[in-house]
């Protein structure tokens, strides 16, 4: 079962996931936040699998609290909602740790479906979204650091190989098909490749990626 704790300022956008969510016969809804500092306090109480995060709310907002939970090291994992118009609290977002982010506007069966891989460790990421963040806050991007060096130095070069791929947005069937390796291997690089640059995850990879300039972008 998928414990969710929802976060968001509106009464009634809590009350429709909550419905949705619901309706789910493997998740549960243990509590609703209305603000950052109440979602902080609530999944250290609750330890959901999944905050499902606003980001525009009052006082805290979703990407502060996102950082604050991350830097917990709380087991709970962050998927935030944002919209076109956002991509910046977004991009901030995935900064401070989310697991990855969809739009308000997703479907349900695509928020239902995002909420499950990030409550089983995968990231949600939208290659054709992430290449809009990107490409709008790359002037955002700060060089690499020593650390970061050390750090893609671990890696083989079938690893950056990889990881260049998935910086790109495909997915691992994709990248099997492309590199002419077997979906397990590609899984079994990725799991390395993670690993080794200490991430949380897919969006963390990403991120680095472009920090050491493995992807430019387009």
């Amino acid at each position: 079962m998928t414990t969710v704790l929802i976060v968001d300022d509106q009464a009634l956008q809590r009350l429709g996931f909550r419905m949705l969510l619901e309706a789910q016969p493997d998740v549960t809804v243990v509590g609703e936040a209305t603000h950052g500092a109440e979602a902080i306090r609530m999944t250290a109480d609750l330890s959901p699998d999944v905050v499902l995060m606003d980001v525009r709310m009052p006082g805290m907002d979703g990407i502060e609290a996102t950082r604050r939970i991350v830097e917990t090291g709380s087991r709970s994992r962050v998927l935030v909602l944002t919209t076109f118009d956002l991509d910046e609290y977004a991009y901030g977002a995935l900064r401070s740790g989310a697991s990855g982010f969809l739009l308000k506007d997703a479907l349900p069966d695509e928020l239902v479906a995002g909420i499950r891989a990030v409550a089983a460790g995968d990231s949600v990421i939208s290659p054709g979204l992430t290449r809009k963040l990107i490409d709008a806050f790359t002037s955002h991007l700060p060089g690499h650091t020593p650390d970061q060096e050390r750090q893609l130095a671990r890696l083989t070069e079938r690893e950056r190989e990889v990881l260049t791929a998935v910086a790109t947005g495909w997915t691992n069937a994709e990248i099997a098909a492309r590199l002419h390796l077997a979906e397990s291997t590609v899984k079994s690089h990725v799991s390395n490749i993670l690993t080794k640059l200490d991430a949380r995850d897919r969006v963390q990879a990403v991120i680095f990626a472009y920090d050491v300039g493995l992807v430019r972008p387009a």
